[in-house]
Order: structure tokens, then C-alpha cells, then sequence
């Protein structure tokens, strides 16, 4: 999966970026891996948790960027399974960060009429970080424009194994079908009623999946940039959906204008 170029576009201004954009292409739903805070803060001579708060600064601008090209839903992977193995003072000023963004943000969640939508193993979360988590979910959950997706102690691989013993409880207690389909599957995950990302980014240069939502991405473009998270800005973002839109999205047909005896 090869890093497209984007060296063209090297010159253009933001305005310029944005001017290339075709509107009607864009993505519905954008999910991110967020990596390189802690490279970003190492380069500098600075502790890592500096290129955490520095991260938040991109997230910020990042989902303002989105909301202001209309893309409706945005998923960004805050914290893994396996983050629970760093330091434990990491992991706490982390949840901390995570509470701080919860209150600032809290207010544009409702004047953006934007869903707040947790996904993971929530209840592994310190008591203060759940309970502020579901109390901003639970209040932004009426509302169906946007959503902002965030995964917080997640897991691909820890959610299909959940979504399949949760539908052989059903299905041992007449609640499911015994022949299992996608559709019936899908029903289960923690993204149960939300479309598959069109497109994925990943930043700090890895080009690696990480146990991100494993079924949905499946048809997924995938996008990775060498810039660390905390330098991505508007400026990325354009630069992502302009690739994007490049792509050929066939999900397994044929491209346009060629026939099967031509393929061959």
C-alpha cells in the first residue's frame, strides 16, 4: 500500500487546496490514527506528555476543518488496549488530557449539533473519565448530523470476538437467527448503524492498521503521511482528501469502461 504523492500540491496555498476540492466526492466518514505525540515531543528535548497537549491542539483544528467541509462523521483512535501498558503516569495525565477536551469541547458538541460517540471497553476507564464520557455521550446523543467517534480503550480484534459472543447469547436465547450474515454480524459491533470510513489516515510515517475497527475498514482507502500528529493541521487534511479523491473506488468491480475479456 504505497504512500500516494502529493508533491504537486507542495506550493498551493490553503485556499489553493480547498479551491481543488471537488464537494460533491468527499468523504462521509473520516477515521484517523493518530500517531507520533510522543516523537513529536522527543525532537524537541520536551517530555512527552508536551506532545500530547500539543495533539489536542490538532484534534481540535482538525475536526473544525472537517464540520467546516461538511463531513458528517469522524472517528479518531484515542487510546488503544494496548496503550494501558505505558507508564502509568503517562496513562493518567493522558486521562486527564482526554477530561480537558471533554469540557471545552462539550459546548461546540451542541452548538454543531454534533453526537459524541464513545466506542471500546469504556468500563476500564478511570470512575472520573467514564463518567464524564457518558455524560457528554448521553446528552449528544439525540442528535443525528455529525458525530465524532472516538475510540477510547479499543480494540479490533477485542470488539469482533465481544460482537460474536454477544450474538451467540442471542441466538442460544431465540433472539438471533442461526444463519449468520454480514448484516446480522454488523448489528453487533459498536459501529452498529454508522456507514464504513471511506477513507483512513494514519500519521508519524507508520503504515500499519494498529487493531483499528478490523471489519469496517475492509473497503477503506487508506492514507499515510510522514507528518507527526501534532503538525498536522488544515493544511493535511486538504492534502488527504485531495488523494483521496484520486482513487478509483471500485469494491470489487471492474473499472469503468473495461470489459471482463479485457481484464483478462
Amino acid at each position: 500500500m504505497p504512500l500516494h504523492s502529493t508533491q504537486s500540491f507542495a506550493e498551493f496555498t490553503e485556499d489553493d487546496l480547498f479551491s481543488q476540492l471537488d464537494q460533491e466526492t468527499l468523504p462521509r466518514h473520516v477515521a484517523m490514527i493518530m500517531d507520533g505525540n510522543g516523537r513529536w515531543a522527543s525532537q524537541r528535548g520536551l517530555p512527552r506528555i508536551a506532545g500530547h497537549r500539543e495533539g489536542l491542539i490538532a484534534v481540535r483544528e482538525v475536526l473544525n476543518t472537517y464540520y467546516l467541509l461538511g463531513i458528517p462523521i469522524v472517528t479518531v483512535y484515542a487510546f488503544s488496549q494496548e496503550n494501558w501498558k505505558r507508564p502509568q503516569a503517562e496513562i493518567a495525565l493522558l486521562m486527564t488530557l482526554l477530561q480537558e477536551f471533554l469540557l471545552q469541547e462539550r459546548q461546540t458538541f451542541h452548538e454543531r449539533k454534533t453526537r459524541f460517540f464513545p466506542i471500546g471497553l469504556l468500563h476500564e476507564l478511570p470512575a472520573s473519565t467514564q463518567d464524564l464520557v457518558h455524560a457528554v455521550a448521553q446528552e449528544t446523543a439525540h442528535f443525528t448530523e455529525r458525530t465524532v467517534m472516538i475510540a477510547l480503550s479499543y480494540g479490533g480484534r477485542s470488539e469482533i470476538v465481544d460482537a460474536t459472543n454477544r450474538l451467540i447469547d442471542d441466538i442460544q436465547g431465540g433472539r438471533a437467527s442461526k444463519r449468520v450474515d454480514e448484516v446480522q454480524f454488523e448489528q453487533y459491533l459498536s459501529t452498529a448503524g454508522l456507514p464504513d470510513p471511506d477513507l483512513l489516515i494514519r500519521t508519524s510515517g507508520e503504515a500499519r492498521i494498529s487493531n483499528f475497527l478490523l471489519w469496517q475498514i475492509a473497503y477503506t482507502e487508506l492514507y499515510f503521511t510522514n507528518t507527526l500528529w501534532p503538525d498536522f493541521r488544515r493544511r493535511d487534511v486538504l492534502l488527504a482528501l485531495l488523494d483521496y479523491q484520486k482513487r478509483d473506488r471500485r469494491f470489487g468491480r471492474l473499472p469503468h469502461g473495461v470489459s471482463p475479456q479485457n481484464r483478462l
